[in-house]
């Protein structure tokens, strides 16, 4: 069914509003892929934060013309699906990791602040920990040095009471 010019201006507004506010959108194509698989896909989305929408193209090149994700436009061919975050990784995160176990789903490319990433950087991008875990790790870097000083000071603590005794 295809779509009136008021629906259309819609879902450019829709997606436009989705991409402003983005920091990640990446872009596979889904050619063949059983639609189970697709509902599978949409709910880790929706899970991890990431608004994952099948569009036309040229509704599509519309949303981000203008934005820092217009470079992205010439990579918008064939049947994709797009997946805009505003986490930087989530996006990455959740079509390459659907992509290891499905290989009808092909990462073809991204865009991360602007920076256009091919299936490579799509993947280096995934890699990469998740907000909260950078943060858990920083807090227990930053912690270390203090932990280690109040345990010695609790050794040196029972050394003395030893002493003492």
């Amino acid at each position: 069914m295809s779509l009136n010019l008021n629906d259309k201006k819609a879902v450019v507004a829709e997606v436009a509003a989705k991409v402003a506010t983005a920091q990640t959108i990446v872009v596979a194509e889904y050619r063949g892929i059983q639609v189970g698989h697709l509902t599978q896909l949409r709910a880790k989305a929706r899970a991890q934060g990431v608004y994952m929408r099948v569009l036309k193209n040229t509704l599509a090149r519309r949303a981000v013309e203008g934005t820092p994700f217009a470079g992205l436009a010439s990579e918008m061919t064939g049947p994709l699906i797009y997946s805009i975050s505003e986490d930087a990784v989530a996006a990455a995160k959740v079509v390459f990791d659907f992509s290891k176990g499905n290989d009808k789903l092909v990462v073809k490319a991204g865009n991360f602040a602007g920076k256009s990433l091919d299936k490579a950087g799509v993947a280096a991008l995934a890699s990469i920990p998740s907000r909260e875990v950078l943060i858990s790790q920083l807090l227990g870097v930053m912690q270390a040095p203090v932990s280690g000083f109040a345990r010695a000071l609790a050794a040196l603590a029972a050394k003395k009471e030893a002493e003492g005794a």
